[in-house]
């Protein structure tokens, strides 16, 4: 039975991270598949290339599969160690008997027997090769919305770009926002990834969530921030001061003797959800630009009556 070296077949080191693995496997997905690929092995390659994937992908298998040693390289004669099964346990997570009917004997010898018989395998993957099929990948993308969808939930139109391997035109769908979604968060259209090979079914698109950047509010995870600018009268002696949220407008008492820099917080007003975030307000202290004489003066009286040092942590005076 001949090795097979499944880091070779992905193209990758063997201390790859799994983000590496998959991103090799997205690669060797989309060039191989049988469906783009001028290639007369494609099959064959595209076939491998699962393989490869399905044992590296999966922290205990590919441990196992790893205390072969490096030292093998593809096509070299191959025994299976003595008691190998015994040596480790497998669960069948992430396989099934039509996930791997199409594979080498190579990944029967190891893997095989903890999914059915050989000689039942043997006779699916006579078939599978006659009859190969494969879901479609899925793909992973960006969407950018606003702030105000999150909080009302929307139905936006997205144009998907055509798709290389089945000559499909750029298509308009319609993609539901649901209320309370996050930074960060993914959105699945079903059925709008990769088609499928031999009949299998198309792939999905995962959709990761941003927002746009807001002229008014920024986001801390669940919390909506606003900086509210208030005078120096509206700081020293308290107000109320009507703000915007994306629910509507509101009212907010500043209390007396606040400084620049004080956050209020609305518990609630943030994001919506089960555990809703809330609105933290900042106030920013603005000073008015003082040109005429009568201003003046009224500074200088401020002056006079108010014996205010904010820098007397200094040690100085004045």
């Amino acid at each position: 039975m001949e090795y097979r070296d499944y880091y070779a077949i992905l193209e990758i080191p063997r201390d790859a991270t799994l983000a590496d693995i998959k991103r090799a496997y997205k690669k060797s997905g989309r060039k191989f598949h049988p469906d783009v690929s001028k290639d007369p092995d494609a099959q064959q390659k595209f076939i491998q290339a699962k393989e490869a994937y399905e044992v590296l992908k999966d922290p205990q298998k590919r441990a196992a599969y790893d205390q072969l040693g490096k030292d093998w390289h593809t096509g070299e004669n191959f025994d299976v160690p003595p008691n190998w099964e015994g040596n480790f346990e497998f669960s069948s997570d992430g396989f099934t008997q039509g996930d791997t009917a199409a594979f080498s004997d190579f990944f029967e010898s190891l893997f095989g027997g903890h999914f059915g018989h050989r000689a039942e395998r043997a006779h699916q993957a006579r078939s599978a090769h006659q009859h190969f099929s494969a879901k479609g990948e899925d793909i992973h993308a960006k969407v950018q919305i606003d702030i105000e969808d999150s909080f009302h939930g929307a139905v936006r139109s997205l144009t998907l770009p055509a798709s290389p391997l089945d000559g499909t035109q750029p298509q308009t769908v319609n993609l539901k926002i649901p209320k309370g979604v996050r930074e960060g968060q993914h959105i699945r259209l079903g059925g709008k990834g990769m088609p499928g090979h031999g009949g299998g079914a198309t792939g999905d698109l995962y959709l990761e969530v941003s927002f746009r950047p807001h002229p008014l509010y920024r986001l801390e995870q669940k919390n909506l921030c606003l900086s509210l600018p208030v005078t120096p009268w509206e700081a020293a002696l308290g107000a109320k001061i009507k703000i915007p949220t994306p629910t509507g407008a509101i009212e907010v008492t500043v209390p007396a003797n606040s400084v620049s820099g004080k956050i209020l917080r609305l518990r609630g007003r943030g994001l919506p959800g089960t555990s809703p975030g809330d609105m933290l307000i900042t106030l920013n202290i603005v000073q008015p630009k003082v040109e005429t004489e009568q201003e003046k003066a009224l500074f200088r009286q401020m002056q006079d009556l108010m014996p205010f040092n904010p820098r007397s942590q200094f040690g100085f005076k004045s």
